[in-house]
């Protein structure tokens, strides 16, 4: 057994915000939660470390996120969605063929995300079988949790990195679910780019492969208005952009599944992923920088949908889940007093549980500090970020999330093992 003592913060609820003051964390030897208590117990025969003034904190979970577009941060944010893709975002994908460029790029973004808050993620690769085993290793070897996905794009992306056919995409994912059995801390999800990247076969072979492989789906929906008109173009039966997943089998339901940003999500659709318990990705930052809007968080709260948060590496433009809390706060500070003020500003607590359990959820017991949930634990020093007077362990989080960068990371625990 393990115990780890500091002044613990959790959000175990939405808009519950619980603090245990120089409290101790007690570990079970199998990686899970035993309990939290005030103080050492007495009885107990395990390792105590003091992290002394220092908060620790659950997993935090990035929910979407492009790793081999780290080389490419802080690039291109002035241009629309598709405009960037093209640009920028396709050209450095294709670069992901050579395993030696994606062997450098791979695990420089690997190094970065075991030193940022993270502990948890869901990460997009490329077309491309060797690199994205590759990177599956690496994140393996570091050891976060995580899903990766082998994207599929067979239409509508230029030719450089456009899957040749149907049957070779095919062929290719199955060979890569197979090989990523191997990994254990790094898991294989089903990762269509998006509908109008994959051809309506396409879509209904990966469907199949889901099945067969029992593996969870990740893509993009409604991030631009542009893009849910194509969708409908492409796909005249959907009654929205949500239904056409649906109709393809790839849509929650019997599997889990993560949609990423749903910054123009309608009733109905809001009404079918809540129905299918699909998982929205919060991307603040980048549906700021490509211009595609804010997508309204408090109503997907309040209607009682899945969410979490995400930085979309490289349209966002960092890899800290920190940063993601603030631009989510500002984001929808800005929606209520500019668009819709129907819809409330998101409040702190509720930002920092979407932050950790409202994404945990998705890896399951995940993102609080309860008994039996997995023992993430990100330990902060924020001593270098001085005040002139003491202030309470609520004040001094929210210094954290808006001033604190990886420096003030001190240790980091993922299923109860040390990984920084």
């Amino acid at each position: 057994m393990k115990i780890l003592k500091g002044n613990l913060v959790s959000a175990p609820a939405l808009g519950k915000l619980e603090i245990v003051e120089h409290g101790c964390l007690v570990l079970h030897d199998d990686g899970s939660i035993q309990s939290v208590e005030k103080a050492v117990p007495q009885s107990a025969d395990a390792e105590v470390i003091d992290y002394g003034d220092s908060l620790i904190m659950p997993s935090f979970v990035d929910m979407h996120l492009h790793a081999p577009q780290y080389p490419m941060l802080g690039m291109g944010m002035d241009l629309p969605l598709i405009d960037w893709l093209n640009t920028y975002t396709f050209p450095e994908e294709s670069k992901y063929q050579d395993l030696e460029y994606a062997h450098r790029a791979y695990a420089s973004f690997t190094e970065h995300l075991l030193r940022s808050t993270t502990t948890r993620a869901a990460v997009f690769a490329t077309i491309h079988v060797p690199a994205t085993l590759h990177l599956m290793e690496l994140l393996e070897n570091s050891g976060l949790r995580t899903y990766v996905g082998k994207v599929n794009m067979n239409r509508n992306c230029p030719v450089y990195l456009r899957e040749i056919s149907k049957n070779q995409a095919v062929r290719d994912t199955a060979a890569w679910l197979e090989a990523a059995q191997k990994f254990e801390r790094t898991k294989p999800i089903l990762t269509p780019r998006f509908i109008p990247s994959c051809t309506d076969d396409l879509m209904y072979a990966l469907s199949g492969l889901r099945r067969q492989y029992d593996v969870p789906v990740q893509s993009h929906l409604s991030e631009n208005f542009s893009e849910i008109a194509w969708v409908q173009e492409l796909c005249p039966r959907s009654k929205c952009y949500g239904d056409a997943y649906r109709q393809f089998g790839l849509f929650g339901g019997d599997h889990r599944c993560i949609m990423a940003h749903c910054v123009h999500s309608g009733e109905l659709e809001q009404e079918m992923m809540k129905e299918n318990g699909v998982f929205i990705a919060h991307s603040p930052e980048s549906n700021m920088n490509l211009s595609s809007g804010v997508a309204p968080v408090s109503k997907f709260l309040e209607n009682g949908l899945k969410v979490g948060l995400a930085t979309d590496v490289a349209g966002g433009s960092h890899e800290s889940i920190l940063r993601a809390m603030m631009h989510a706060i500002q984001a929808s500070k800005l929606r209520w007093r500019l668009q819709d003020q129907s819809v409330p500003a998101l409040s702190f607590e509720r930002a920092f549980y979407l932050a950790t359990a409202g994404g945990g959820e998705f890896f399951g017991k995940v993102g609080a500090f309860r008994e039996g949930y997995e023992a993430d634990a990100v330990v902060m020093d924020d001593s270098g970020l001085d005040h002139p007077q003491a202030l309470s362990v609520r004040a001094r989080l929210e210094r954290l999330v808006y001033l604190a960068d990886e420096r003030c990371v001190r240790e980091k625990y993922v299923a109860g093992e040390r990984v920084l």
